[in-house]
C-alpha cells in the first residue's frame, strides 16, 4: 500500500442515520462500508453487504478487513425499530444485535493475530443500557439495568459483551459509547416520535393521519412530578464528531474507554421537551393506564412504539457526562456543539441538505 494511502475505517451499519452523518466527517479516512444494502452510501465508499446474523458473517468481515487493511472497525449496526426495518423477528434481532457484536469482535481477533494492525474498534452502547428510571445522572459505572425494551436488552448485552472481551482483541483499543437520545432532522426514535406525535404505524388509519398531518399526544402518568422528569438529547453530528475525534487520536498502548455521550448543558424536564416540539400532553391516572393505550395505539397499527418501549416514555435517565469533557479537554465544545435545547429543536427542524466529506483535526 502507498506511503500516502489514507488509513482505512471499516464501518458496520454505514447506512444508518449515524453512518451516514459519519461519512461526512471522514475526509482523511478512506471508508469501507458495511450493511445489509447499499441504499444512500456514497459512490467514495467501498460497500460491502453483510448479513450479521450469519454464523458466516465473521469470517465475511474477517475478510473484508484483510483486504483492505483496516487500521479501525466502527460498530454501528444495530436493529432499534423492527417495523421501519423490516426485521420483525426477535430472534433474527438478536443474531444482528447481540451475536453480531461477537462476530464483529471475533473477526477482528482473527485478523490481529494473524498480523494485522486494527488498533481501535468503537461499539455504539445506549443510555437505555442504564434502564428508564436513574436516581440521579449516573456516571459509567453505574449497574446496567435495562429491561422490558428488547432494544436496551439487546444493547445491554452487547455492552456487556464488549467490555467483557475486548482483550481478547489484541493490539487494539475499545470504545464504548453511551449516547443519550439521538435528535436531528433525519433522526428516528420511539422518544423523538413520541415528541413529533408522528403516527407511525403501518395501518391504513396511520397513513389517513399522517395525510391528515395530525399528530398524536405524549401519554403520562397525572402525577406532577412526570412533567418535570428531566432528559438529555445528543445530536447525531455531535456523535459523528465525536467519532472522527477517536479514530484520530494516538493510541499509546490498548485501552478500554467506556464514556456516557449527551448534548452540553442541563437536561431538560418533559414539560420544556413538549414546548420545543410543540407537542400535546394527555395526563391519565397511573402508569398501567398509560401502559394501555401505547398497546392499543400499537395494536391497532396507529403508532409504531412498540408498548414494551413505555417506561422509557414515562421514565426519567440522564448520565454524568464529566468523563466525556475531561476525555475531550479543549475540544469538547468543537466536538459536542449542541446544548440540550438545541439538540432537541434540530429534531424538528426541516431536513438538512448533505454536506461534503470534511477532515476534523485532533
Amino acid at each position: 500500500m502507498p506511503h500516502n494511502t489514507p488509513p482505512a475505517v471499516l464501518i458496520t451499519g454505514v447506512s444508518g442515520s449515524l453512518g451516514t452523518r459519519l461519512l461526512c466527517e471522514l475526509a482523511n479516512f478512506r471508508v469501507v462500508g458495511v450493511d445489509l444494502a447499499r441504499r444512500s452510501t456514497p459512490e467514495r465508499v467501498d460497500f460491502e453487504s453483510v448479513d450479521l446474523s450469519s454464523s458466516d458473517s465473521s469470517a465475511q468481515l474477517a475478510d473484508i478487513l484483510h483486504r483492505s487493511g483496516s487500521a479501525a472497525v466502527v460498530h454501528l449496526a444495530f436493529v432499534l425499530d423492527p417495523l421501519r426495518t423490516g426485521i420483525l423477528d426477535k430472534q433474527r434481532m438478536w443474531q444482528i444485535n447481540v451475536a453480531g457484536a461477537v462476530r464483529v469482535m471475533e473477526a477482528i481477533s482473527q485478523v490481529n493475530r494473524a498480523g494485522g494492525a486494527i488498533e481501535k474498534f468503537i461499539f455504539a452502547s445506549s443510555v437505555s443500557v442504564y434502564g428508564p428510571d436513574l436516581p440521579y445522572p449516573v456516571r459509567e459505572d453505574y449497574p446496567l439495568g435495562a429491561h422490558t425494551l428488547t432494544y436496551a436488552l439487546h444493547k445491554r448485552a452487547a455492552d456487556e459483551l464488549v467490555r467483557s472481551n475486548w482483550q481478547s482483541l489484541g493490539d487494539c483499543s475499545t470504545y464504548v459509547l453511551r449516547p443519550h437520545i439521538f435528535t436531528g432532522p433525519t433522526v428516528e426514535n420511539y422518544q423523538i416520535g413520541a415528541l413529533r406525535g408522528t403516527p407511525g404505524g403501518n395501518s391504513k388509519l396511520a397513513a389517513r393521519l399522517r395525510r391528515q398531518r395530525i399528530r398524536l399526544p405524549i401519554v403520562i402518568p397525572r402525577d406532577r412530578k412526570y412533567l418535570e422528569n428531566k432528559f438529555q438529547f445528543v445530536h447525531v453530528d455531535d456523535v459523528a464528531r465525536l467519532i472522527a475525534f477517536i479514530l484520530g487520536v494516538p493510541e499509546p498502548e490498548p485501552r478500554l474507554t467506556v464514556l456516557n455521550v449527551a448534548a452540553r448543558g442541563e437536561p431538560l424536564p418533559l414539560r420544556k421537551c413538549a414546548e420545543v416540539g410543540a407537542s400535546k400532553i394527555v395526563r391519565l391516572p397511573g402508569r398501567l393506564l398509560c401502559r394501555l393505550l401505547v398497546q392499543l395505539m400499537w395494536s391497532l397499527g396507529i403508532s409504531s412504539i412498540p408498548p414494551d418501549a413505555a417506561p422509557y416514555l414515562v421514565g426519567s435517565y440522564t448520565m454524568d457526562t464529566s468523563r466525556l469533557r475531561e476525555f475531550l479537554g479543549d475540544n469538547y465544545e468543537r466536538v459536542i456543539r449542541y446544548t440540550v435545547r438545541e439538540a432537541l429543536e434540530a429534531a424538528f427542524q426541516k431536513d438538512v441538505p448533505a454536506v461534503q466529506p470534511r477532515a476534523v483535526a485532533v
